[in-house]
């Protein structure tokens, strides 16, 4: 079956194929729906281009995936997390971190990748199979990724982020073994998911603190940018897609995550900047620009819809390259959500 119109518009976009309109995704979490709930809905539905899934009523059946609800739990790797409330995601207990001493770490049961998902639940490779299919019958892209925090925070989430800088600072030679171990287990799910033919694979791993990276530049390429290259050029290799969400500031090694094979980036803008994401990126690798979050609780509507429009109008090219993002968390007043949706619809902007 054909793509559908903005699946198609989604691709030219990434692959400098001059798209008719921006792709644009406006990420409401659940706790925004929580909070808002009917009066969201209400919004939602004024623009179908930007929700073209969401149906009347979707709200009340909302379920929320284990790492969005209050309490703790441990996932696959014996990592324990926290929620503080329902809706928003959950964060590690750094002194709870399971290789927090070295000495464990000979005696520890890697999990199996292809047995048990990231909750510790069976993994049903069939029915994702299913998914697929499903998808590219319909006409859109048939969807893939590894969990949040697949590489360079599963090392920190496993020896706690203190200890980890001080493995980095002190060269411990036990890293690389580490490193090599949870590299091959995203290896392992990568080959899994190309394997049932997926055509784009979606992963995250904020790389960046607010001003500067959490490690020196030279450092990533020693320890983390082979691990990014093997994954990521797998995926290359069979014509595959990749998508990069990193939170923080990443400037320094741009350049690196386009040689390791990212098809489409999703830098921040406040840690970045626009002139530093217009140097490093336009018309290198396509950008899917994280719009100003720490901007959306806190500014009026006139200048949620100025920053929307210096974006574009920093980044755009006739080529294409350029898509949108715009995360809602339940901080954001219903009308800076609503002044969002106003303005992408006013600039023609397409679901993507």
């Amino acid at each position: 079956m054909e793509k559908r119109p903005e699946v198609v518009n989604f691709l030219k976009a990434i692959n400098f194929q001059r798209p008719e309109r921006i792709p644009a995704v406006v990420s409401l979490l659940p706790a925004t729906w929580l909070r808002y709930q009917k009066e969201l809905e209400k919004l939602v539905l004024k623009y179908p281009e930007l929700f073209p899934h969401y149906q009347p009523g979707n709200y009340l059946k909302l379920t929320l995936p284990r790492h969005y609800r209050k309490g703790r739990w441990q996932d696959v790797w014996k990592v324990t997390w926290e929620g503080l409330c329902d809706g928003l995601a959950n964060a590690p207990v750094e002194s709870l971190a399971p290789l927090r001493d070295w000495d464990t770490f000979d005696t520890f049961v890697v999990p199996d990748p292809l047995a048990y998902n990231w909750y510790g639940e069976k993994q049903d490779w069939q029915q994702i199979a299913r998914s697929l299919k499903q998808a590219k019958a319909q006409g859109y892209l048939a969807s893939g990724g590894l969990p949040h925090g697949f590489m360079y925070m599963r090392l920190y989430y496993l020896r706690g982020f203190t200890n980890f800088m001080v493995d980095i600072a002190t060269h411990e030679p036990r890293l690389e073994k580490l490193i090599s171990v949870v590299t091959q287990y995203n290896v392992t799910l990568v080959e899994k998911w190309l394997s049932l033919g997926v055509e784009i694979m979606n992963f995250g791993d904020d790389l960046g603190l607010q001003k500067s990276l959490p490690i020196s530049p030279d450092d990533w390429r020693r320890y983390l940018k082979p691990s990014f290259q093997s994954i990521f050029q797998r995926c290359r290799k069979q014509q595959v897609l990749v998508s990069l969400h990193t939170d923080g500031y990443i400037l320094d090694i741009i350049p690196d995550l386009i040689e390791c094979g990212v098809s489409l980036l999703n830098p921040q803008i406040r840690p970045n900047t626009l002139s530093g994401i217009r140097e490093f990126c336009q018309g290198r690798v396509a950008i899917r620009l994280d719009l100003d979050r720490q901007l959306f609780p806190f500014s009026s509507p006139k200048d949620i819809r100025a920053h929307i429009l210096e974006g574009v109008k920093t980044l755009a090219l006739p080529e294409g390259g350029l898509l949108l993002n715009a995360e809602c968390g339940p901080d954001v007043p219903l009308t800076n959500i609503a002044a969002i949706c106003e303005t992408l619809n006013e600039l023609k902007c397409l679901a993507g």
